[in-house]
Parts: structure tokens; C-alpha cells; sequence
């Protein structure tokens, strides 16, 4: 006679990490609790979980409104490796979202985060690194990195990380930031860091740090030590990168690097013209818009009028180009008409 009996293995393909969302409108406050417990697989279970229910943003919502984010500040000291990890993801997941980063703001997790910056696991350290690269995408969450004073760590662990993928989001999370504010780092030597990033062998890190510097030359003093680190012949070398990216951001940098006299005369010693005539042509607006703009700042310059009179007729057709966007077209007709308009000035 057969006999039925209850199985005490978990049924196949069921997560056990998930165990935790049966609890229904319990599952977070279940979650927090386990988040405190003395026992670390119990922990670590919890931090599983939290990483599934963390990709939707009412469900950090809730984690917010019940304390889960002190939890998770916590649990960034913890002993154990695996469990900083663990945190870390959630936390990167969480900023992934408008609410996350609310949470972020909120509760001063940036801080928190900060003290990992040199942690021994290079997971945790990228985990650490999406969730500032995610914070940022808000000028807010730009402006918190900033008033912590993390600009010039992040420039140091530029220099130090050996990981392209951890340098490149150091780099997307400076890049945002230096829109905001380089105060800071240009007092930690930015541009020398970012001049040595110019000459990376992959394309994206020569491309960031472009666009980095491209921000950082947006002040005066940030042109002035582009200008004095003689960074200029080196954005002028990339105008000839085979990335169009790379070619567009460096041209970007030049625009506001030759604003200034001395910035005019390097950009013109380094033979900028050519490169920059050429670029007018690129599949990328942005490239060639930036490119217009720095050969009208070298045209302020008579050496550099003098060479651009003869291609005036270039800037003559981009002045009535047309374009499926009118808001492009009319940008790069503008631009035309002012180089066109500097060029041909008789003093």
C-alpha cells in the first residue's frame, strides 16, 4: 500500500534566496530584521534578497520608510567580506533609480560608501563605483559627492585602480561632477591625471577623460593649467584618433582650452587647423559643432584668421545645411555665421 510523505528537500528550481517575498506586505520588515541578525548566512540571505526586490523602485520606497537604509549603512562595516559585497550591490541597484537616489540623499549613504573606497575586494570597490556613477546622473547627487570632499579621492583612485572598467566609471562620475564644480580638483592635480588617461590604449578612457577636461576647461583656471601642463598638443593629436567619440571630446576640450590667448597660440603651434577642418566633416553633429567653435576661437587669433579666410566657403554652405532636427540645423548654422563672422573681421 503506498504511503505519502512530505518531502524535507526544497522543491527543484526554487531559489531559496527568495524564500524571504512569501512573506508578502511582511516581506521588507522580515527582510530588516534579518539585516540584524548575529547570524551570517541569515545576513547574507537577506542581502540576497534585497538585490531582486531592490530593482523595483516602490519596493525601495518601502525598504526606505522602514529603515532598511540605516540597516545597509551598517552592514557597509561589517566583518565579513561577502556581506560588504553583497551590500554594496544593493546599494548600486538602488541608485539606479530616482527614488534610490533620493534614498542616497536622504540618509548620507555617499559618505558611508566612501569609507570602502580602498577596500581590499575589488568587487565591493566596483560595486562602490556603479552606485556614484548612478548618483550623479542628477546634478544633486553631483552636488553631494562634491560637498563630501570625494573629488580628490576619486582622482587619486583614478591614478591607482589597474581595472579599465573601474577607471572608466571614475571617470563618468567625474565627468558629471566637473560640470557641477572642479574647484577641487583642480587643486588635486586633475589635470595631469586626466593628461595621462589622454594616451590609454582603450578608446572609452581616452574618450572620458577628453570629455573630463572638456568640463575642467570650462573655468579659467582650469584652461590655464590645460594650458600649462601642455595638454593642448595631445587633444590636438587625438583630433586624428580613429574614434569618431574621441575626436568629438577632444575638439570639445580645445573649444574652451582656446578661450584663452595662450590656449589660441598652443592649439595653432600643435597645427589644430588641419585636424579641426577635417573634423567639420564627421557623421557626429556634436563634432562637428565643436569643431566650428574652436576654429572660431583660433580665428581671434591673426595668425589663425589669416590660415582660415581661404575655407570660409565651408562655413558658407554648413550656414544654410539643413538637418531632420531643426534644433541641430540651427545650431551648426549659428555657428557657421559666427565663424564665418570672425574670420572675415577687419581690425
Amino acid at each position: 500500500m503506498a504511503h505519502s510523505q512530505n518531502s524535507m528537500e526544497f522543491p527543484v528550481n526554487i531559489n531559496t534566496t527568495q524564500i524571504t517575498t512569501a512573506y508578502g506586505h511582511r516581506a521588507l520588515p522580515k527582510l530588516k530584521e534579518e539585516l540584524q541578525s548575529e547570524d551570517l548566512q541569515t545576513r547574507q540571505k537577506a542581502l540576497m534578497a534585497l538585490c531582486d526586490l531592490m530593482h523595483d523602485p516602490e519596493c525601495i520606497y518601502k525598504a526606505m520608510s522602514i529603515g532598511c537604509m540605516e540597516n545597509l549603512k551598517v552592514l557597509l562595516k561589517d566583518g565579513n567580506s561577502m556581506v560588504r559585497i553583497k551590500t554594496t550591490e544593493v546599494l548600486y541597484i538602488t541608485a539606479s533609480h530616482s527614488v534610490g537616489r533620493y534614498a542616497f540623499l536622504q540618509h548620507d549613504i555617499v559618505l558611508a560608501l566612501s569609507f570602502l573606497l580602498n577596500d581590499l575586494s575589488p568587487v565591493c570597490r566596483g560595486n562602490l563605483y556603479k552606485a556614484y556613477m548612478q548618483l550623479v546622473q542628477v546634478p544633486r547627487g553631483a552636488q553631494e559627492i562634491i560637498s563630501k570632499g570625494l573629488i580628490s579621492p576619486l582622482v587619486w583612485k583614478l591614478q591607482v585602480e589597474r581595472e579599465e572598467e573601474f577607471q572608466e566609471l571614475i571617470l563618468d562620475t567625474l565627468v558629471l561632477c566637473l560640470r557641477e564644480d572642479a574647484t577641487e580638483a583642480l587643486g588635486s592635480n586633475v589635470v595631469l591625471v586626466l593628461k595621462q588617461k589622454l594616451l590609454s590604449v582603450n578608446e572609452n578612457i581616452r574618450s572620458k577623460a577628453a570629455h573630463a577636461l572638456l568640463n575642467v576647461s570650462i573655468s579659467r583656471e582650469g584652461k590655464k593649467q590645460v594650458c600649462k601642463f601642455d595638454v593642448i598638443p595631445i587633444l590636438v593629436h587625438l583630433l586624428k584618433d580613429p574614434v569618431e567619440h574621441v575626436k568629438s571630446n577632444a575638439a570639445g576640450a580645445l573649444m574652451f582650452a582656446t578661450v584663452i590667448t595662450e590656449g589660441k597660440y598652443a592649439a595653432l603651434e600643435a597645427q589644430a587647423i588641419s585636424p579641426l577642418l577635417e573634423l567639420l566633416h564627421s557623421p557626429m553633429t556634436v563634432a562637428r559643432l565643436n569643431a566650428t567653435k574652436a576654429l572660431t576661437m583660433l580665428a581671434e587669433a591673426p595668425e589663425g584668421r589669416k590660415v582660415l579666410q581661404v575655407h570660409v566657403p565651408t562655413f558658407r554652405v554648413m550656414e544654410v545645411e539643413s538637418h531632420e532636427k531643426p534644433q541641430v540645423a540651427e545650431a551648426l548654422q549659428r555657428a557657421a555665421r559666427i565663424a564665418v563672422s570672425v574670420i572675415e573681421f577687419k581690425p
